[in-house]
């Protein structure tokens, strides 16, 4: 039966590895590749001449120069483990999309299923389903075999039909609890990035000597962290939002697509004897 240790919520290995996974690669990409290119472009634009302030600042505006510090680090570490566990959730319901092609009921033009042949069915069902073991933990299957074993119980079609509909209600109820991790990563996003802001500019008040003095340099670059960590936060927020949306409307599309399919293809075969 479709429940907490079927497939939908096997996600835990998925999640831990896609931090872990996370981390390590946009590590990797700090520690080699952003953080000394930023170091390259901020000792070149030092040694500019005053009068070249327009390659300057376009040295100040260069990508690496914009996500170099430690909260946009953070935000693009959370932003790819989203990401692996967005596109492990789509490939969850990509499966699913591919066995509404698949025929569980081999019935035979005008063939009927009554109430005391629909074990049997169940069986056969679950037959296929130990030859493919993989299929045994998804939606469509379960709500098959608990939709027969039903009717078996019950004798009745509208027993049948109020079964399927509470076990895709249950089913709908997990799969959008299931996101609580990637809306808490939504979430965490812009508030990493404000973190970054109230940094920025609490170094930036620190300063505020330097430049009554004459030197902006210190309180520039502070606020180039502050505005820069709301940039990044905000854009991969927006994104990310965008694809949790995208899934969200997915699953809810599948699970009116099993509920069709549960008409179309046992609801309007079984036949009680009265």
């Amino acid at each position: 039966m479709f429940n907490k240790k079927k497939k939908f919520s096997q996600d835990g290995p998925i999640q831990y590895g896609g931090l872990i996974f996370a981390i390590l690669i946009i590590g990797v990409l700090y520690s080699f590749v952003i953080r000394p290119k930023a170091h390259e472009l901020k000792i070149e634009s030092r040694l500019l001449d005053s009068q070249e302030q327009e390659r300057t600042s376009a040295t100040e505006r260069s990508i690496f120069i914009i996500i170099k510090d430690y909260e946009q680090q953070i935000c693009l570490t959370l932003m790819v483990w989203a990401i692996v566990i967005l596109a492990y959730k789509f490939f969850l319901v990509f499966q699913e999309k591919n066995l509404l092609q698949h025929e569980f009921l081999n019935l035979q033009k005008g063939e009927r299923i009554i109430p005391k042949d629909a074990l049997k069915y169940y069986h056969e069902v679950e037959t296929l389903l130990e030859s493919r073991p993989t299929r045994g933990y998804q939606l469509l299957p379960d709500v098959i075999r608990y939709a027969l074993h039903r009717f078996h119980s019950t004798q009745s079609i509208q027993a049948v039909s109020q079964a399927i509909k509470e076990r895709l209600e249950t089913a709908a109820e997990q799969l959008d609890s299931n996101l609580s991790l990637l809306r808490y990563i939504a979430w965490a996003i812009p508030s990493v990035g404000f973190i970054g802001t109230v940094r920025g500019i609490g170094e930036a008040l620190g300063k505020a000597d330097q430049a009554i003095e004459g030197d902006i340099s210190g309180v520039t670059a502070a606020l180039g962290l502050a505005f820069n960590s709301t940039l990044i936060a905000l854009f991969l927020s927006i994104l990310l939002m965008f694809f949790i949306y995208t899934l969200q409307s997915r699953q809810e599309g599948l699970i009116l697509s099993i509920e069709a399919y549960c008409r179309e293809k046992l609801l309007s075969v079984i036949k009680t004897l009265t």
